[in-house]
C-alpha cells in the first residue's frame, strides 16, 4: 500500500470546479478529511446497464482512500471495472429561515468524492480497509466483537475510491437578508440548529442476563455525532 501524503490542496477539475456559490466551495484537503471523520455513511452514485442507482451505504477512510462496501453495487462495479462513480457525504446542520422564503437555505458541509473505485484484494489491506469500515461508525468496536473469518473475507466485495479528485462545500452563518428590503417586515430569522446524539444503547435481549454494555459504546450515549 501507497503511504505517502497527498497534496494539501485538491485538485481544480472540471469535475469539481465550483460554478455556483464559489465562496461556499474549498479545496482544502484537509476540510475534505473532516467532513468524512464526522460520519460513517455515504452514497454511492453509479450506472449500472444504462441506468443511475444511488445506493447508501457506510465507509470509512485512510486519508488515502475511501473504503465502502454494498451488495448491489459492489457485483456490478467489480463487473464493470473503470466504471466511475461519484460518493456523496453530506451532513446537515440547520436550517436557515429567512424573513423571505426565497432567501431560506441550509447549514451543511457536504464533498462529492469522484473517481474509479478498485476492489481490494489484497488480504492486508482488506483487513485494515474492514476495520476502517467498522471504526469509522464504531470506535473500538473491531477489538470488541469477532474479526471477520477467511470464509467471510472471501464473501466480502470491499472497493476502495483514491481520494484524489473532490468538491467540498460548507455553509454556515445565519440569513443574508438582514440588510434589505425585508429586514423592515418584522419576520423571525434565524438558524435552526439541527443536532444527531447518540440514544441509549438497546441491549439485545437473546444476550444472557447480566451482559453489561461495554464502556466504549456506553460513553456514545447523549454524544452528538460528528
Amino acid at each position: 500500500m501507497n503511504h505517502s501524503p497527498l497534496p494539501p490542496t485538491l485538485p481544480d477539475t472540471d469535475r469539481t470546479r465550483h460554478r455556483r456559490l464559489r465562496e461556499q466551495g474549498s479545496l482544502d484537503r484537509a476540510a475534505l478529511e473532516a467532513i468524512l471523520d464526522a460520519g460513517f455513511s455515504c452514497h454511492l452514485g453509479v450506472v449500472v446497464d444504462g441506468y443511475p442507482m444511488v445506493v447508501p451505504t457506510v465507509y470509512g477512510h485512510d486519508g488515502r482512500n475511501l473504503y465502502f462496501h454494498g451488495s448491489v453495487a459492489s457485483r456490478s462495479l467489480v463487473a464493470s471495472p473503470r466504471a466511475a462513480v461519484c460518493v456523496t457525504v453530506t451532513h446537515i446542520d440547520g436550517l436557515v429561515l429567512a424573513r423571505s422564503v426565497f432567501e431560506h437555505g441550509v447549514n451543511y458541509r457536504s464533498a462529492m468524492i469522484y473517481g474509479v473505485p478498485r476492489p481490494v484484494t489484497d488480504p492486508e489491506e482488506k483487513l485494515e480497509g474492514l476495520r476502517r469500515l467498522t471504526e469509522q461508525a464504531a470506535p473500538a468496536q473491531w477489538d470488541h466483537a469477532r474479526r471477520p473469518n477467511r470464509k467471510e473475507l472471501a464473501a466480502t466485495v470491499l472497493l476502495a475510491l483514491p481520494l484524489e479528485e473532490a468538491s467540498v462545500k460548507m455553509r454556515t452563518g445565519g440569513p443574508d437578508d438582514g440588510d434589505g428590503p425585508d429586514a423592515a417586515l418584522g419576520v423571525w430569522a434565524g438558524v435552526l440548529p439541527l443536532l444527531s446524539t447518540w440514544g441509549e444503547p438497546e441491549t439485545d435481549p437473546l444476550l444472557p442476563e447480566g451482559t453489561e454494555v461495554p464502556g466504549h459504546i456506553r460513553a456514545r450515549s447523549g454524544t452528538r455525532l460528528g
